[in-house]
């Protein structure tokens, strides 16, 4: 079985990449382990075509056209002529991309289409407070009919796409994202006292002010608390930098706290366990996610997570069980849970152990692939 997905954000080293390419990354991985085929079709970082091989995994990085209106027709183009160069050679019997991808791919009797509902500009629509785009809306609806089946990583993420979008009568599954357990595992190293790490795109949905806001609060009662944070920029479309903007109108208003709280930008996938490894806590209180992976990594340490109550927040944690929930609106709420776990030093050794038997359990990579090539084959009729 040859299986193709569509992705720009699969890693490259010195270049910034979101979960989706984490997870394609993962899996891709995993399927060339078990003896499928796996390719990557995505459009580059730079305007230069890259053929890669990555672990046996086929890599294939279009270059980045820059023409003035059209720039999105072109790169469709790119990849569709990509897709039939690799098809004729080695035939491709699936194709998954995220909710947009299929909006101008042409299709192929022969290949099985799967959309992953990842969260697309419908979802996040509302943990966003924005209205959906009209462009960007019909290609979602345009992408969902051509597909032959969807696979939603959360319950939460079926139930709430489907306030927006209809699944017509199609398949669809329900498969977590896989936790790689060989790399996210307990690390010998010593952690840093009080040092509170968040993971992520720095973006208002992923609560990095009510972040600061809390570690305002928490630096009251520790004042060796640190606060470290790692992950890309995002940009607004003026092109301001949310990092600057929050510098700007946050920090600023902490005075010497402000010191304690580090930015650190994008860190390579295979070095994130380390940061991990050294916190004390991991903060993760997203508005909204569709299942998000750096909450069940950290877990998988061994670490105590915070993480957001919202979405499928239960879902990834059972409270003061498997970790912390909490109110990722509410800077206070997100506060009195790091405290905790400063105050409750061998509750939260317990609760670590038992985040990470629990993702073991459901997030195991072994257990997760072999759910995916079973959905892939029965879709193929096998």
């Amino acid at each position: 079985m040859h299986i193709c997905y569509l992705t720009d954000e699969y890693p490259k080293a010195g270049y910034p990449h979101g979960g989706i390419g984490s997870f394609v990354k993962t899996i891709a991985g995993a399927l060339v382990e078990f003896g499928y085929q796996v390719s990557v079709i995505g459009i580059n970082y730079t305007e230069v075509d890259e053929e890669v091989i990555e672990e046996g995994v086929k890599i294939y990085r279009l270059k980045r056209e820059q023409k003035k209106g059209l720039t999105w027709w072109h790169n469709f183009s790119r990849i569709n002529k990509k897709i039939n160069q690799i098809h004729k050679l080695q035939p491709i019997q699936i194709i998954e991309t995220s909710e947009l991808g299929l909006a101008f791919l042409e299709k192929r009797k022969e290949i099985k289409y799967v959309i992953r509902l990842h969260g697309g500009h419908h979802f996040f629509s509302e943990s966003e407070n924005r209205k959906v785009d009209v462009w960007k809306g019909w290609q979602e609806k345009r992408s969902f009919k051509k597909t032959d089946a969807f696979i939603a990583v959360s319950n939460y993420v079926k139930t709430h796409t489907e306030k927006y979008l209809s699944y017509g009568n199609k398949r669809v599954a329900l498969i977590s994202y896989p936790i790689n357990t060989n790399l996210f595992q307990p690390m010998a190293t010593d952690i840093v006292q009080h040092q509170i790490v968040f993971a992520g795109t720095v973006c208002k949905k992923k609560g990095i002010v009510e972040l600061v806001r809390a570690f305002a609060i928490v630096k009251e009662q520790f004042p060796k608390a640190s606060l470290v944070i790692y992950g890309r920029d995002w940009f607004f479309p003026n092109g301001e930098s949310f990092i600057e903007m929050l510098k700007e109108k946050e920090l600023c208003k902490l005075g010497s706290i402000a010191d304690s709280i580090a930015f650190f930008g994008p860190v390579g996938y295979e070095n994130i366990p380390l940061k991990y490894a050294q916190a004390e806590v991991c903060v993760f209180p997203s508005h909204m996610e569709t299942q998000g992976l750096v909450a069940p990594e950290a877990m998988a340490m061994g670490k105590t997570v915070v993480f957001t109550k919202l979405g499928p927040g239960k879902e990834t944690i059972v409270d003061f069980e498997t970790g912390l929930l909490c109110d990722p609106h509410v800077p206070e709420d997100i506060a009195k849970k790091i405290i905790w776990t400063f105050e409750n030093n061998l509750q939260s050794l317990e609760i670590g152990n038992s985040a990470k038997d629990f993702v073991i359990k459901k997030y195991g990579l072994e257990t997760i692939i072999q759910k995916n090539i079973n959905f892939y084959r029965s879709l193929l009729g096998k």
